[in-house]
């Protein structure tokens, strides 16, 4: 392989790695089945020293269960929907760089690969986590599903970043357990 195309595909494979985000957190009742599920109710949101996200998360919740085909019912419901919100600091990431080189000295060639990390400036950026809970009726836990995202001031950026939190974590409900 050409030594220019392989740097090349080593650098991509590289950069779509460090691009992937992790995948949310997620667990369940094995013994559960999840197909009759067809209304929930939202608990109360948690007390919590940032009420505005509570909020936000609540009704963002809401609306990605019933894109998903589910009804607010709570008159009836299948199931429960309950959060916990954290907050707290978070250092400012390190930047990682990672540098790929070729040369030649006469009819020699080489690669290098070489890194840099920058340490952290500035202050301490926020991190949420948010710990979705799905309850049968009787509030027996049946379905969580965990993510964060880091924040560093409130308002539409830090709306966004929960909306999308509360969509990727509820791509894992309802469960698909694999076939056997």
């Amino acid at each position: 392989m050409n030594p220019n195309r392989f740097i090349a595909f080593l650098f991509g494979t590289l950069l779509l790695a460090s691009c992937a985000g992790t995948p949310p957190r997620t667990d369940y009742n094995v013994d559960f089945n999840f197909s009759k599920l067809e209304n929930f109710t939202m608990l109360p949101a948690p007390i919590t020293d940032d009420p505005i996200s509570a909020e936000r998360i609540s009704n963002q919740l809401s609306r990605e269960l019933q894109a998903k085909g589910f009804k607010d019912y709570p008159g009836r419901p299948d199931f429960l929907v309950g959060f916990n919100l954290t907050t707290h600091d978070k250092p400012n990431d390190s930047n990682v760089s990672i540098g790929l080189g070729t040369g030649t000295w006469g009819r020699s060639g080489g690669i290098s690969v070489g890194t840099a990390v920058d340490l952290p400036k500035g202050k301490d950026a926020k991190e949420q986590i948010i710990d979705i809970r799905i309850y049968d009726p009787s509030r027996r836990l049946i379905w969580r599903g965990t993510d964060s995202y880091d924040f560093s001031s409130g308002g539409d950026k830090k709306a966004q970043a929960a909306q999308k939190a509360v969509a990727k974590i509820l791509t894992k409900f309802p469960p698909q357990p694999a076939n056997h």
